[in-house]
Formats: structure tokens, C-alpha cells, sequence
């Protein structure tokens, strides 16, 4: 065997730099806090100079080069979700498997979301978080006004297609790409030729996406020392009991039900699909978007799990959009705290109301901004619940909210395997080898000649 040079054979891999790049965000902005003290912020006089260590490093470095990150990754989603689905419906032989690709994919997220809320609101009236507080806030929450669904569906179909790029209308790009990609391939020879020129394209933005994942340690640190910077951990004190077992759900529901539904529909290993999570999970993590994480998303599901493009390109953008499961259980989980905090006693059928709410809200609501607060705001006034009870968990969201985004994206990537080995378009040799996709993840920055596409 031969040895690899000492500089590749120590190298860490990305998931281990992403990992440490969060740590040392988490302890550089505990740091910051301590320094910064009860006042949040900290004024230092030099040379004549007013220093504020808020405005300087928060505020500043670390906001900055944040958002940056977050806008690079979301500088890629139109593209790729556009390119990538022209190019796997342009290759669809069979007109029917586009059909069966959505009934399967909007089935699979409906199933799940459903079972997500109702072991929620199981283990919610099990615990109990909201009895005895005598909780109060100033803060205001004003509930956005969601479609009905007869618009929702007729906002599916853009009428100018440009705009909605522009606007990042994700079902709307998903409706145009599937209908340019099914023209495509009717058009003969023409489009075989427009077929293998986004093909080209695609493998360019797969690249940029390659540049991106490189940079993530770095986007990642300065994103979580901002969080912990800022973070009210009285706060999360406070409400202990929501926060703890709302994360303890979204965590089981992660590494047990979804591995339990892996194994039952699929017959693959579970384990391999998590181990494969890793790198996404904390990309969304850290960004708290899975529209954000959607490039590493579909990265992952086809380069590390090996799901065909045709299936791939349309499973992932349509659960990014669509597949709500973490904020399915923060749902649950808000209804009956909130329920008991205010001492209104909820009956079977108002918990049977929340389930089929919350459930067909994840569909009905895509695609409109605030979607996880207007879908809670939906659910409390379907039981008759104060809409203010929101403004009681705003405070802790922001960690959950992290967590719930890596749990959606875990489930979009599952998904996405399942519907591929039932199509025969998962490569059963890729999924099962640890190691594949992995030199993909990797740009030689110095030896530009090496990066080729694989």
C-alpha cells in the first residue's frame, strides 16, 4: 500500500474542521459575553478613539463575514435548483415517473410531518412543560395573514418566471424547471443539444458549491460567536422544560423515527445515511435555512448518498420547501405549553385538529416568508388559543430553530433515498461506501488542474 503524503494523510476531514470551526464559535462568543458583562456591550477609550466591542466584533467582523456566508450559499439555490431540475427531467424516459416521483416525495413528507406533531403533543401532555409557570412578556406578536389554499396552488405557476428567480419562489421555480426540462426533452435534437448544455452548467455550479463547503469552518465560527454572544441564556433558564424537551424530541425524532421509516421502506442502513448527514446537518445548523442549505443538501444526496439526479433534483427542493418536521414538533410541543401556561384544557378532537393543521399547513404554506410562526399562529387559532402565547417562546427559538433546520434537512435527504431505491436510481454501491463523494468536498485551491468533475 502506498503511503500518502504526511500533508493529505493529517489532513482533517470537512466534517471535522466544520466541528471545531462551531466549537471554538460557541467558546469565543461565551467569551465575548463575559468580557461584553450585563450591559451587552463594552467601551474602550484608545488614542483618543471610543471603541465598542459590540459594534467592532458582534455588529461588525462577525455579523459581516456571517452574512456574507449565508448570501453565498444562497447566491447558489436559484441556479442549482433550476439547472439541476431541467437536466433530471430532460432525462426522464418515462413521462409517468415524474408523477410518481411527486405522489411518492409529497406522501413520504406528509407521512412523516403527521407522526412528527402527533409524537409531540404524545410527549408534551406525557411532560407537561407548561404547568405551574406563570409566565409574562412584553413582546408583541402579530400573526401574518397565510393564503388560503386555492391561492396557494394557483401561486405555484409563475407568471413571469424571471421574477420569480428574483424573488427565490422555490415552488414556482420548481413548476417552470419541470415544465422547461419535459420540452426539452420533446424537442429532439435540440434538446439533446440544450440537455448536455446544462448538463456542463451543472457540473460548473456543483463546483462553486465544492468552493463554498471549503469555506464553511469559517462561516460556521463566526456565525456561532455571534449567536453565543448575543444569546439570553437566562432566558433558556426560563423556560428549561419547553427547551429541553422540544430539543430531546427533535433529536429522537432524528435518530429514531427517521432511521426506524430508513429501515422499514428502504431495507438500507440507517447508520450509513446518518454518518452521510453529518456535514449537512451542520451546515443547517449553523445557518438555520434549508432553503440556505439546499446546495450542500443536494450535494450530499447525490455525490456521498449516490441518488440519481432525476430523482434528486426534484425530491430536495421540493422538501426543502414542503417538509416541515421540525417545526411540525416545535408545533406540538407550543400548542400544549402554551395551553397550559393560559389553563385551557384541550379535548381529542382539538389535538386530532392540530395534527390535520399543522399537517396540510406544511403543504399549504410554502414558500411564504415567517412559514414556521404563521403555520403555529394557524394551529392556536384552530383551537381557540391566544395567538400572543407565541411572544412566550420567541426568546428560546433561535437554538431550536438551528436544530429543527438540521433535523428538515436529515429528513429531506432520507426521503430523497427512498423515493431513488424505489425508482431503481440509487447506486446501492455508492451509498454503502463510507468514503464515496467524499474527494468531492475537497478543492485542490493550488493544483486548479485536479479538480475535475467525477
Amino acid at each position: 500500500m502506498t503511503a500518502l503524503p504526511a500533508s493529505d494523510s493529517h489532513k482533517l476531514s470537512l466534517t471535522a474542521r466544520i466541528f471545531i470551526g462551531m466549537l471554538a464559535g460557541v467558546l469565543v462568543g461565551f467569551l465575548f459575553k463575559l468580557i461584553m458583562g450585563e450591559s451587552g456591550d463594552l467601551i474602550l477609550s484608545f488614542l483618543g478613539l471610543t471603541i465598542s466591542i459590540k459594534g467592532l466584533f458582534i455588529d461588525g467582523i462577525f455579523n459581516g463575514l456571517g452574512q456574507i456566508f449565508i448570501a453565498s450559499l444562497k447566491m447558489l439555490v436559484v441556479p442549482l435548483v433550476f439547472v439541476s431540475l431541467v437536466c433530471g427531467t430532460s432525462s426522464l424516459s418515462d413521462p409517468n415517473k415524474l408523477g410518481r416521483l411527486g405522489a411518492k416525495s409529497v406522501g413520504l413528507y406528509v407521512m412523516t410531518t403527521a407522526i412528527a406533531i402527533a409524537t409531540a403533543i404524545f410527549m408534551a401532555l406525557l411532560f407537561a412543560p407548561g404547568e405551574g409557570l406563570n409566565l409574562t412578556t412584553d413582546t408583541q406578536f402579530t400573526a401574518k395573514e397565510a393564503p388560503n389554499l386555492v391561492q396557494v396552488f394557483v401561486d405555484m405557476f409563475p407568471a413571469n418566471p424571471i421574477a420569480s428567480m428574483a424573488e427565490g419562489n422555490m415552488l414556482q421555480i420548481i413548476v417552470f424547471a419541470v415544465i422547461f426540462g419535459i420540452a426539452v426533452s420533446l424537442s429532439g435534437e435540440v434538446g439533446k443539444r440544450v440537455s448536455a448544455a446544462f448538463n456542463d452548467i451543472n457540473v460548473v455550479i456543483m463546483n462553486i458549491v465544492t468552493m463554498v463547503m471549503n469555506i464553511a469552518p469559517y462561516g460556521v465560527f463566526v456565525l456561532m460567536a455571534k449567536l453565543f454572544a448575543t444569546i439570553g441564556l437566562d432566558t433558556i433558564l426560563g423556560l428549561a422544560k419547553y427547551f429541553f424537551l422540544l430539543a430531546g424530541l427533535l433529536v429522537m425524532h432524528a435518530f429514531v423515527t427517521y432511521p426506524i421509516i430508513f429501515k422499514v421502506l428502504s431495507g438500507l442502513n440507517p447508520l450509513i445515511l446518518l454518518r452521510k448527514m453529518r456535514n449537512t446537518a451542520l451546515f443547517a445548523f449553523s445557518t438555520s435555512s434549508s432553503n440556505a442549505t439546499l446546495p450542500i443538501t443536494m450535494d450530499t444526496a447525490k455525490n456521498r448518498l449516490g441518488v440519481n439526479s432525476s430523482v434528486s433534483s426534484f425530491t430536495i427542493p421540493l422538501g426543502a420547501t414542503i417538509n416541515m418536521d421540525g417545526t411540525a414538533i416545535m408545533q406540538g410541543v407550543a400548542t400544549v405549553f402554551i395551553a397550559q401556561v393560559y389553563g385551557v384544557d384541550l379535548s381529542v378532537s382539538d389535538f386530532l385538529m392540530v395534527i390535520l393543521t399543522a399537517t396540510l399547513a406544511s403543504i399549504g404554506t410554502a414558500g411564504v416568508p415567517g412559514v414556521g410562526l404563521i403555520m403555529l399562529a394557524m394551529v392556536l387559532q384552530q383551537v381557540n388559543l391566544p395567538v400572543e402565547g407565541i411572544a412566550l417562546i420567541i426568546g428560546v427559538d433561535r437554538l431550536l430553530d438551528m436544530t429543527r433546520t438540521a433535523v428538515n434537512v436529515t429528513g429531506d435527504c432520507m426521503v430523497a433515498c427512498i423515493v431513488g431505491k424505489s425508482e431503481n436510481e440509487l447506486d446501492l454501491q455508492r451509498f454503502n461506501d463510507l468514503d464515496a463523494g467524499k474527494k468531492h468536498e475537497e478543492v485542490d485551491f493550488e493544483h486548479f488542474e485536479n479538480n475535475s468533475p467525477s
